[in-house]
């Protein structure tokens, strides 16, 4: 290395996270834009269906019980901040319940991959 060369930045990568978010399907591309607002770059989006019976949905005043399973993969140091954000908006928006929980993931294949993952295009290198 010469001596007037600066040596490239150098961070270590960032541990990622799946997060599983269960929501209303009328409700899914408003928390899918909620959760992208916290870098998550990759989504996908599962038809699901609850499990309460419909005398139970009747009864409870949710005549709905199409869901969507949103599986986005977040950065752990946005995780607590995302979810504490998800579990007001669960209580505050109206047909907006859900429920969102992680799950640590160990290793990504590839540098590209890991960095479009994480959000950290703009990473040089890692150790």
């Amino acid at each position: 290395m010469a001596k007037n060369t600066v040596p490239e930045p150098v961070s270590s990568p960032e541990k990622l996270k799946l997060l599983i978010t269960v929501v209303n399907r009328v409700k899914s591309e408003y928390y899918a834009d909620l959760i992208q607002g916290f870098g998550a770059n990759l989504q996908c989006f599962v038809s699901a269906k609850g499990t309460a019976d419909s005398k139970m949905l009747d009864a409870i005043g949710l005549a709905d019980d199409r869901k969507s399973a949103i599986f986005s993969i977040i950065r752990e140091d946005r995780a607590g901040e995302l979810l504490a954000t998800l579990a007001n908006r669960f209580e505050t928006i109206r047909y907006g319940r859900g429920i969102a929980f992680t799950v640590p993931l160990n290793s990504v294949i590839g540098v590209l991959a890991y960095r479009f993952l994480a959000d950290k295009r703009d990473t040089q290198r890692f150790l």
